[in-house]
């Protein structure tokens, strides 16, 4: 299988983290959905507690994704979080960077020395706050790295900003594994730096550290117009996390619907194709319920990865080799 290309040393696995049951993989599911349908849930919706409570009701989760500083900054500490987390069973999957708006004009992008500095040590603080979590992941999705317009930055400067800046970041914690989560468009940002899957094994290649990698979103890919399974080929082992969606597909949109409800065909090959390249991760659900009972959408997004991940289990091997060895349909 392809591999995703030489990167220096052969990128860290991370641990094998199975669900309670047994499962290979433990799933996690986007916190913020926790606030959807407040009028289903037994209290409130307000804090990341009340969140994590609400989201310890659903059957087949075992981890929880926080988004930094998001989730943490005047709510409680990374230590508080971790507590409530083993209060409900739970453990933490990854710590997200969710960079607030006085970046609008860019975080590790920022035209200002002291904001992408600004911006560099948030996301090193995300780190620490992995660490006291349990986790070793953190995974880096900047909603305003890019521009709008052209002649608006310059590409080449941009790139190198990233680059060095992750560098520096995986320098300085060589025990994290450092995921970029790239997305095409947003309503925040137009363009992004790193806007296709083929772009970001290209960061991955300029960074060259072993604990730099890649988050793929389902959602994201088919917003790209492109296929998930290729874009997992591509990524192969430097694939460090996996976020499950669907969509309609439709120009720029990012749906967030339950995983295979629109393209199964897609989601069967995501499964073989995770197998092939011999992920290590959890599996995180980035999903928006909203009319619907997050709760309840987080299980059928549980049962649907799983009976996906079991069907891919069971296709004969030896046949879809000689179908794609004869560009047989």
């Amino acid at each position: 299988d392809h591999d995703g290309g030489d990167v220096g040393d052969a990128a860290p696995q991370g641990r094998p983290r199975p669900s309670r049951d047994g499962f290979p993989f433990m799933f996690g599911s986007r916190l913020n959905s926790m606030r959807d349908r407040p009028d289903l849930a037994d209290g409130p919706v307000l804090t990341p507690r009340d969140l994590v409570r609400r989201q310890a009701k659903a059957r087949g989760l075992d981890c929880v994704d926080f988004n930094y500083p998001q989730h943490f900054d005047g709510h409680w500490s990374a230590e508080e979080a971790r507590d409530c987390l083993e209060g409900h069973g739970l453990v933490a999957g990854a710590v997200c960077l969710r960079y607030p708006p006085r970046f609008a004009r860019g975080a590790m992008n920022h035209p200002d020395p002291e904001m992408r500095r600004e911006a560099i040590e948030m996301t090193m603080a995300a780190a620490d706050a992995a660490r006291v979590l349990g986790c070793d992941e953190v995974v880096v999705w900047s909603a305003y790295d890019g521009y709008d317009y052209p002649f608006q930055v310059d590409y080449d400067e941009k790139w190198d900003q990233l680059v060095e800046a992750f560098r520096e970041c995986c320098d300085a914690y060589p025990d994290i594994r450092w995921s970029l989560e790239y997305k095409p468009t947003d309503e925040n940002t137009r363009y992004f730096t790193v806007p296709s899957t083929g772009a970001a094994v290209l960061l991955v290649r300029d960074v060259d550290r072993t604990n730099f990698g890649l988050t793929l979103d389902v959602g994201h890919m088919l917003m790209s117009g492109e296929n998930p399974g290729q874009s997992i080929a591509m990524a192969g082992r430097h694939l460090f996390g996996v976020q499950l969606n669907d969509g309609h597909t439709r120009l720029a949109a990012e749906d967030g619907l339950v995983f295979g409800s629109v393209h199964p065909g897609m989601a069967l090959e995501v499964m073989w194709r995770l197998r092939r390249v011999g992920f290590v991760g959890h599996f995180y659900f980035d999903t928006f319920p909203q009319r619907s009972d997050p709760v309840a959408e987080a299980e059928l997004n549980v049962r649907r990865a799983r009976m996906f991940w079991d069907a891919a289990e069971g296709l004969d091997r030896g046949e879809v080799e000689r179908i794609a060895a004869e560009h047989d349909a």
